[in-house]
């Protein structure tokens, strides 16, 4: 994603939700969003409408509802990359061209053993295929087919706390001011049965421009939750000390938390 085209601001974000809320009935209006824009109270308000949205939208789908899966027939013959470039730092090039010896996933945080796992410990774990739809905040979609390991089966190794509320993702990938990726998901969506860390796509190793070695495929949200070139995992009771406190890369710019679909 082009960094003019995707920086959306939170204003906007604001102004959106007004609008939609019913807030904003006449054009014309936006002088009074900018004075409700400082009132703190109306932030906390417009800020709390996403958790509403969130439990309604799990209440009335299910929290267990499986995105719908597609045939072999279905795979789009092109499907775009999301996010930022890869990381073309040496570290990263050299591993990639040597099939990831070097690299390992590292989980802690809230839990009872923390660990580190290669490619081939992911890989010798139990696994889930699905073919879904990847669904872009900016307006296209493709089918593609996933591999990976449940987030279930790591959870199973690193037992995390009871207090353990959020995971939250570490990614290699920056930005071009050096702000590196991350994202985070609640232990609703940690849970669901389609929730994995992909290392194939379409029954080829995960591609670079896809975030290879591994990447999280959350298939009940929109695709710019779904971070890429993971490196570290952490399990949390909240995420207001991470980044700018809401969550992710792209909800410290501005977008939803929560972006169910």
């Amino acid at each position: 994603m082009e960094r003019n085209r995707l920086d959306i601001s939170r204003r906007k974000i604001l102004f959106g939700a007004l609008q939609g809320a019913g807030v904003l009935l006449l054009s014309g209006c936006e002088n009074i969003f900018n004075q409700l824009h400082q009132n703190r109270k109306v932030l906390s308000l417009l800020e709390s409408v996403e958790g509403l949205n969130r439990r309604l939208l799990r209440f009335l789908t299910g929290s267990n509802k499986l995105a719908q899966e597609f045939s072999e027939k279905d795979i789009s013959r092109t499907f775009k990359p999301n996010g930022n470039p890869p990381p073309f730092t040496m570290e990263y090039v050299m591993n990639a061209m040597s099939g990831w010896p070097s690299w390992k996933l590292e989980v802690g945080g809230l839990v009872k053993q923390p660990g580190q796992f290669s490619l081939n410990d992911l890989k010798a774990m139990p696994a889930r295929s699905q073919i879904t739809r990847h669904d872009c905040v900016e307006g296209w979609s493709a089918i593609g087919k996933w591999k990976g390991v449940p987030l279930t089966e790591i959870m199973k190794v690193v037992q995390p706390d009871p207090q353990a509320k959020y995971v939250v993702f570490y990614c290699m990938d920056m930005d071009t001011e050096s702000n590196n990726f991350y994202e985070s998901i609640d232990m609703v969506d940690a849970l669901h049965p389609q929730t994995i860390l992909a290392y194939e796509m379409n029954d080829q190793s995960l591609p670079i421009e896809h975030g290879a070695p591994l990447r999280l495929r959350v298939e009940t949200q929109l695709g710019y939750k779904m971070a890429k070139y993971i490196q570290r995992i952490e399990f949390v009771e909240n995420f207001k000390e991470i980044g700018q406190g809401k969550g992710g890369y792209w909800e410290d710019r501005g977008y939803e938390w929560y972006a169910g679909i």
